[in-house]
């Protein structure tokens, strides 16, 4: 029901005579989830703009697959590259994914790390969000066999060569439906041997690491550049 004026003018000297605690605690009383409401909203909106002015744009994806850094080659791989190609650090950054796990062969108790380790993978390299992998031997004759990586220039020093699966009937073999198991292949320079570089002298891999450029990067000029800067 509407208010009268005379019932809106009485209701105001009315609230105008009570006592500040009072004023405050019939505010309360009549718009508390108002005001939650407004504060849960400010601190939505300061939230949104907080990540949004810290917010920093990859220069370029790197993945470790099967390989762990330490500390100060984290920081060498990522903020000293900034420094190096001349870029702001607050506002840009080498996004790495870090502990991905790739094998054939895991057991029962890292099969699940391994299967999500690779939907990982292939979500990032689907989404053109990964231009580079440092690898152990296992996990790059995985990428390699699987066309993940890019053929790389043959004056690249420490180039090697793998095996990239072309076709493989393995599933028409199993079902039966192909009378023999072809797998059609063919051998491509798709990675460079890193290990004994200056860059990774104190790294103390346990085995030899390699770097690939992921096939499908729309990066490539900021990849040739981050190899650049390991030479």
């Amino acid at each position: 029901m509407r208010l009268t004026k005379e019932e809106k003018a009485a209701r105001r000297a009315a609230f105008q005579a009570l006592t500040p605690a009072k004023k405050a605690e019939h505010v309360y009383l009549y718009y508390k989830w108002y005001i939650l409401l407004g504060i849960i909203a400010l601190v939505i909106l300061g939230s949104v703009v907080q990540r949004e002015l810290t917010k920093k744009e990859p220069v370029v994806y790197m993945a470790f697959a099967n390989v762990a850094v330490g500390e100060e080659l984290e920081t060498a791989l990522t903020a000293d590259y900034l420094v190096y190609a001349g870029l702001n650090a607050k506002k840009q950054e080498v996004y790495l994914y870090k502990d991905l796990y790739l094998s054939d062969e895991a057991t029962f108790d890292n099969n699940g790390y391994a299967y999500a380790s690779r939907m990982k993978l292939m979500g990032a390299v689907s989404a053109q969000k990964m231009d580079l992998v440092l690898m152990n031997r296992e996990a790059y004759d995985l990428l390699s066999g699987g066309g993940y990586l890019l053929a790389l220039d043959t004056a690249l020093p420490h180039l090697t060569e793998n095996t990239v699966i072309l076709s493989d009937n393995s599933l028409d073999y199993t079902l039966g439906e192909a009378e023999e198991h072809i797998v059609e292949t063919k051998t491509e320079g798709n990675a460079v041997e890193v290990t004994d570089l200056s860059f990774f002298a104190n790294a103390e891999f346990p085995e030899r690491v390699y770097l690939g450029v992921i096939a499908n990067t729309p990066r490539l000029a900021a990849a040739e550049k981050y190899m650049e800067y390991l030479y």
